[in-house]
């Protein structure tokens, strides 16, 4: 798992840690350390906690002005056992929130299991986006499977064109505005 790096080619356009407004404003990272890992598998210095033992994120990019952020994951999402939903909402997306995101793009290809619970913390986080959304790209099929057994997938828009394998290709802005494409054609009254 420490070969697995969260995607920096967008570290010319945003950086967590230089963004006065990021949950890990000033983080300091030593990529000559490996010190975090998921069960007892080191992963890359980049990757960042956010209260869960078995997943963690990386903020990819944020743009208050458009009110969206794009957050990569890597690791085992466990509702059941860490409660990751929880920790993923009150200590990263309820920050981003009160900055004006209510956009959210959520890439999941190196999720590699979800446990799930309730969908408390999911029905929480939906009703707070207002006039927003949250999307997911990439997530392995056998997780989004599971999000259909404990309902997440009423507060996820995933699946169809959203799975692009090519979304690296894009620039932030570019991304944002082919994902509220696909969304408008889903939904016509967005």
């Amino acid at each position: 798992m420490h070969l697995i790096e969260p995607y920096y080619a967008w570290d010319k356009y945003y950086n967590s840690s230089r963004d006065e407004r990021s949950p890990y404003h000033g983080k300091e990272y030593n990529y000559n350390q490996y010190s975090e890992d998921i069960y007892g598998y080191y992963i890359d210095p980049g990757w960042d906690f956010m209260g869960s033992e078995t997943l963690y994120i990386k903020i990819l990019f944020a743009d208050y002005d458009k009110g969206f952020a794009v957050i990569e994951f890597i690791g085992e999402w466990n509702d059941a056992i860490n409660n990751d939903i929880m920790h993923l909402k009150r200590n990263i997306i309820d920050h981003l929130t009160l900055q004006g995101i209510n956009k959210y793009i959520l890439i999941g290809e190196n999720v590699m299991n979800f446990h799930g619970s309730d969908d408390c913390y999911y029905e929480e986080w939906f009703e707070d986006m207002e006039d927003g959304w949250i999307v997911a790209i990439n997530f392995p099929k056998f997780v989004t499977d599971e999000w259909k057994v404990y309902n997440v997938d009423n507060f996820l828009i995933y699946g169809g064109d959203l799975e692009m394998a090519n979304w690296r290709t894009l620039k932030p802005a570019v991304l944002l505005d082919r994902v509220t494409s696909i969304i408008q054609r889903r939904i016509p009254m967005f």
